[in-house]
């Protein structure tokens, strides 16, 4: 009796291993739910990135103002019946200049 409870253990036991450890198994079903679901944010992230880009094309295929805004602030440049200024901030000092007296130390 002993030996034939062994033997559907056994045979329990090897019926087990292919749904747990085996090709097709919990474990790799496990993991390769993991997998979907990191690739699945990844391309929620480049959906984002196309429909943004898709946009833009769009604008500067279709209107005159997203070239002019690009032109300006990627290239500098300025219409004809424009003046264009420039200011510089206090914080960097221009080449050459002498340090004021109190930072002087000598």
């Amino acid at each position: 009796m002993r030996t034939l409870a062994l033997i559907f253990i056994l045979l329990i036991a090897a019926l087990q291993y292919p749904m747990w450890l085996g090709k097709g198994g919990w474990l790799q079903v496990r993991e390769l739910g993991r997998q979907v679901e990191t690739r699945q944010a990844a391309n929620a992230t480049l959906k984002a990135r196309n429909d943004a880009l898709d946009a833009e094309v769009r604008d500067l295929k279709t209107g005159s103002e997203a070239i002019e805004e690009r032109a300006r602030s990627e290239l500098g440049m300025v219409r004809s019946d424009e003046v264009f200024f420039q200011f510089q901030s206090e914080a960097a000092p221009a080449k050459g200049a002498a340090l004021p007296p109190a930072a002087d130390k000598r």
